[in-house]
């Protein structure tokens, strides 16, 4: 849904169909999941229980939705179909919000919420629920209240939000939920094992995985092995696919070849793919999914492909121009283009007509060194690994070079920087 899409009501989404982009039904809503915030803050919507029709019930998360309009869902056409399990940090929209009693925060008068709002943030791909309507007085089995209806901000309720001394996964979650993931995993380093690994269950894939990224090795390793096999394999596949190749050639084989086959067939490709690679190259280093594009795509074409917030900046600030197929492996890789171009250029240009093609690609058994190099000599913060048929292989970025150039414990000296700091005079 674009942003500044109208408020939906989530009486209005059950039972509708959801659709893959082919227009092909996967299924029908039969609940949506949310995590409560700290306070007063309006809980984050995660994603639709969604029921196929072997009535599987699976997770679908709000990210890979495309749009929610007249009376049904379409997905990116990406599901997992392992079956649903509620986390503990997780509320059921219609199983445990509805119907539920609360309190007016201005009048303290009893209202039982009858439906809630949900709306997509302007600026992010989030979505939250953000008003709840009411009516006064309480519903019961025996009797059905005529009291007056309204609809209220999230914030002018009580009796949902998680109070601020509440324990637990949830309230810490809640508190630390605006930092960053290089903080968060801060915060996951100093607490005790058992701790960590019941804040680490408690996170969304994506957010544990973007956690998982910027820990240390051991921690990392720690972590993975109290997850169960599928819910491991899940956060892999949610990692970026170097991070994950990393992660896994830290394992035993055998829990290794176990993770890759639980992972979605197309996922577990690239990361086999990364595996292959001697850890220090060009082709240990690199990404498999740069912004890869035909030659005959415009400027606006590309300018929407780096819009995507889920790109690091170093992946955003050029595209890849060859050939198809336009995913890694490629076709003949034909050149790149920056950023600062594609911002001087009218829209409508092609691509193709912009190329870079100065700069010798790297090979993808380049050594750590002359990759390093590379960037230091042409000021890049990302580069093409090409192979010897001219296919583009994927692209290295900055801040994978420096992981890998800075001492093996970078990571617990920066975290006890972090740490110190506050008491420095």
């Amino acid at each position: 849904m674009a942003a500044g899409a109208p408020r939906i009501f989530v009486s209005h989404l059950a039972g509708v169909a959801v659709f893959d982009p082919n227009g092909d039904q996967v299924g029908r809503v039969r609940d949506l999941v949310a995590m409560l915030r700290v306070g007063r803050r309006p809980p984050r919507l995660l994603g639709l229980v969604v029921e196929l029709s072997t009535r599987r019930r699976i997770f679908l998360p709000m990210t890979r939705v495309i749009g929610i309009e007249s009376g049904q869902v379409i997905t990116t056409g990406v599901l997992n179909v392992r079956r649903f399990e509620q986390r503990p940090t997780e509320r059921l929209v219609f199983g445990e919000l509805l119907d539920r009693v609360v309190r007016l925060v201005e009048t303290d008068e009893e209202v039982t919420v009858l439906d809630v709002s949900i709306q997509q943030l302007p600026t992010r791909r989030d979505w939250e629920i953000h008003r709840v309507f009411v009516r006064k007085g309480r519903s019961g089995a025996f009797r059905r209240a005529k009291g007056e209806t309204l609809t209220v901000e999230w914030s002018a309720v009580t009796g949902f939000s998680l109070e601020e001394h509440g324990q637990g996964a949830e309230s810490l979650l809640a508190t630390f939920e605006q930092l960053r993931a290089a903080d968060l995993a801060n915060v996951l380093h100093h607490l005790s094992p058992k701790r960590r690994g019941e804040v680490a269950a408690a996170l969304d894939d994506d957010r544990l995985a973007d956690v998982l990224e910027e820990l240390p090795e051991d921690d990392q390793i720690e972590i993975l092995s109290k997850l169960k096999e599928e819910r491991a394999a899940d956060v892999l596949e949610a990692m970026d696919p170097d991070d994950a190749a990393d992660l896994l050639g830290e394992l035993p084989t055998e829990d290794v070849e176990r993770l890759l086959k639980l992972m979605q067939p197309e996922e577990a490709a690239d990361v086999r793919r990364l595996m292959a690679y001697e850890e220090k190259t060009a082709g240990g280093l690199m990404t498999t999914e740069p912004i890869v594009l035909r030659p005959d795509a415009t400027v606006a074409d590309a300018l929407s492909r780096v819009r995507n917030p889920d790109l690091s900046p170093a992946l955003a600030a050029q595209v890849y121009v060859c050939r198809p197929p336009d995913e890694t492996p490629t076709g003949k890789y034909l050149g790149t283009v920056h950023f600062q171009r594609l911002l001087r250029d009218p829209p409508f240009t092609l691509v193709g007509a912009l190329l870079d093609d100065d700069l010798q690609p790297l090979a993808p058994d380049a050594a750590l060194p002359v990759v390093a190099g590379f960037f230091a000599t042409y000021d890049m913060v990302a580069a093409p690994v090409v192979d010897e048929s001219g296919s583009l292989l994927g692209a290295v970025t900055v801040d994978d070079v420096l992981d890998h150039m800075l001492p093996d414990d970078w990571r617990e000296t920066e975290f006890h920087l972090v740490e110190e700091e506050p008491h420095a005079t």
